[in-house]
């Protein structure tokens, strides 16, 4: 799989400007005969601001992901380390079929409410004083992996 951060509509990020890549991205795709590598895509992205898709809800713009032939969307807080919100996820799960991945904000003690997400992607949570920045943490990762226990029984 790969991850785009802008398949469809265009937004500023904290780099700057960034174009919808969709129809670049999948002709690229197939010019090197990789149609079994996934495109999983986030919608409104962290660290970005969205004014010019103000008129699009999270819902929309993940509908449109799919219309365009993404494999599954990233739901992302409004930061690294930020929580997703709830009405955001659950617009998404409302609007697409795809899987719905988790991209930022999952800790041990939320992740029972991302147990229906199609994956989730940890990062913060995983290092020590849960900064992105710091080296990995072992006792976060297992108190982490206790908590994924408890929801899966």
């Amino acid at each position: 799989m790969v991850r785009s951060e802008c398949f469809v509509f265009s937004h500023v990020a904290d780099e700057g400007w960034m174009d919808a890549n969709a129809g670049e991205l999948l002709r690229f795709r197939k010019k090197i005969g990789a149609d079994q590598v996934a495109v999983i895509t986030d919608v409104k992205k962290k660290h970005s601001a969205h004014s010019v898709t103000s008129d699009l809800t999270i819902g929309d713009i993940a509908h449109a992901a799919e219309f365009f032939l993404a494999d599954g969307i990233v739901v992302t807080g409004k930061s690294t380390g930020k929580e997703v919100s709830m009405t955001d996820f659950e617009d998404v799960c409302s609007s697409t079929s795809l899987p719905v991945f988790i991209g930022s904000g999952v800790t041990h003690s939320n992740v029972g409410a991302f147990k229906s997400a199609a994956g989730l992607i940890v990062g913060s949570e995983f290092k020590k004083d849960g900064k992105w920045q710091n080296d990995l943490d072992e006792a976060r990762i297992q108190r982490f992996v206790e908590a994924l226990r408890k929801i899966s029984k």
